[in-house]
């Protein structure tokens, strides 16, 4: 049985992004493990860290790292994927970030979580012997997404990696940021056309991070009107060779 791993920064972003190709993979007799690199829960949480939890509309005595990592099992279900992976690093906010803004910005001289996160990476895959990774582009340009690309390209050998388009930023501006375009140019690229039960079950993966729908699309509707906007179709640049086939999967 050949076995899919998502490198997920945060808890939502492999469902949103390539749900559908790891429902349509399981689907197809693959093991496929949803990993999310962010999910620490931090003790008595300050400043913009703490913010990011109350315009939420969540009381500072939540867990909001163990909500949504509670969120993140839902979803592996409604996908028909195996359980998730939860690694303990910090999300941005706990690692001096201390705006929106710095969040797409530049990352800062002193965040050294790349170095941190690539032993942990190469440790995952390791114990699960992936034959395919999922990866994002770090479209949209958010820091976390940069040092988990940074991290999974310092690794050699790797498996072969279908790198996907982040979503919701491919959809929220016409031309997002693209802090890493140039690693990316030259690399093949592949598409696969969901089928309506992999799209369904990819709103049903992407609506069960319930504490993020609102803060992302407004609602269940605008979270709907941003999923037709990508017309059933989930983007990818592919690095390495394929040594399973991916039955709907476009390789250019």
């Amino acid at each position: 049985m050949p076995t899919a791993l998502a490198l997920s920064p945060h808890l939502d972003d492999a469902a949103f992004s390539c749900g559908g190709l790891l429902a349509h993979l399981a689907q197809g007799g693959w093991r496929v493990v949803m990993a999310t690199l962010f999910t620490g829960s931090v003790a008595d949480p300050k400043g913009f860290a703490l913010a990011c939890q109350l315009d939420k509309g969540l009381s500072a005595e939540i867990d909001y790292m163990a909500l949504r990592r509670g969120e993140d099992i839902e979803a592996a279900v409604a996908l028909g994927i195996a359980p998730p992976v939860h690694l303990p690093f910090r999300e941005a906010p706990h690692r001096g970030y201390g705006s929106a803004p710095e969040l797409f910005s530049e990352t800062r001289p002193d965040d050294g979580i790349a170095a941190d996160l690539a032993p942990a990476i190469a440790e995952l895959i390791a114990a699960q012997t992936p034959d395919l990774l999922l990866a994002p582009q770090a479209i949209g340009g958010h820091v976390d997404h940069v040092q988990a690309v940074r991290a999974l390209r310092g690794l050699d050998p790797r498996p072969p990696i279908l790198w996907w388009r982040d979503f919701p930023y491919t959809v929220r501006e016409a031309a997002p940021r693209e802090p890493l375009a140039a690693l990316f140019a030259e690399l093949p690229e592949a598409t696969v056309t969901l089928d309506p039960d992999a799209q369904a079950r990819k709103r049903s993966a992407c609506a069960a991070y319930a504490s993020q729908i609102g803060f992302q699309f407004g609602g269940a509707a605008g979270l709907d009107a941003r999923l037709a906007r990508e017309n059933g179709i989930e983007c990818f640049r592919l690095s390495g060779r394929l040594g399973a086939a991916i039955p709907g999967l476009d390789a250019g």
